[in-house]
C-alpha cells in the first residue's frame, strides 16, 4: 500500500501546477467521503407476526379486532393523605379555609399525582373565593385522574364551579357534556 501511494506521489506530485477542477474535487471528496447520491430505500411494513391470521383473499387486508377495553382505574387515597383531607373537612366546617388550604398542600406534597387531593384543593380555593386557582386545581385533577370515571367527575364539577364562579357559564356548559359527566 505504502509502494502504490508513492508511486501516485510520482505521478501527481504535491506542488503541481496542474489545475484541478472544483467539481473534480467535490467528487473526489464525496466518493473518499463514502458520500452516497442514491436516496434511502423506502422502509417496509413489519413482518407479520406469527399469532395473526393470513387474510384469506390476497390484497386484502384481515379486520383489525378491537382492543379489549382498559380496565377502570381507581385512584384511592392513603391512610395519611385521608386523614388530612378529613381534617381540612372538619377545618372548612368551622369556617377556616386557611387551615385547610394548608392541610391540603402538606396532603399534595405526600402524594402530588393524585387528583382527589387536587379536587379538594380546588374545592378548598373556591371556598378562599380563588376561583381562578379553583380551576388550575381542577384542571390538574382532571389531567391526573385519566381513566378514573370517578375522579374526573368530581373534578370535573369542581371545574365547572369554578368557570361559574368566573361568569364563564359557555364553557361550564361544555364541560357538563363530556362523557366523564354523564
Amino acid at each position: 500500500m505504502v509502494q502504490r501511494d508513492r508511486s501516485l506521489a510520482r505521478k501527481f506530485p504535491a506542488n503541481s501546477s496542474r489545475p484541478v477542477s472544483r467539481s473534480g474535487a467535490l467528487a473526489a471528496s464525496l466518493l473518499f467521503a463514502g458520500c452516497s447520491l442514491r436516496a434511502p430505500a423506502p422502509e417496509l411494513p413489519p413482518p407479520p407476526s406469527p399469532a395473526a391470521p393470513a387474510p384469506s383473499s390476497p390484497g386484502l387486508a384481515a379486520p383489525e379486532r378491537p382492543r379489549p377495553p382498559q380496565p377502570p382505574r381507581e385512584n384511592h387515597l392513603s391512610p395519611a393523605t385521608r386523614s388530612l383531607v378529613n381534617q381540612a373537612h372538619e377545618q372548612l366546617a368551622h369556617g377556616d379555609p386557611e387551615s385547610a388550604s394548608l392541610t391540603l398542600d402538606r396532603a399534595v406534597r405526600i402524594e402530588p399525582n393524585n387528583p382527589l387531593i387536587w379536587a379538594e384543593l380546588g374545592k378548598v380555593r373556591l371556598a378562599e373565593n380563588d376561583a381562578h386557582q379553583a380551576e388550575v386545581c381542577a384542571r390538574k385533577a382532571l389531567a391526573l385522574a385519566s381513566g378514573d370515571r370517578t375522579a374526573q367527575a368530581e373534578a370535573g364539577r369542581v371545574l365547572i364551579d369554578a368557570l361559574r364562579a368566573q361568569g364563564r357559564n359557555q364553557e361550564a356548559q361544555e364541560v357538563e357534556t363530556r362523557p366523564f359527566m354523564q
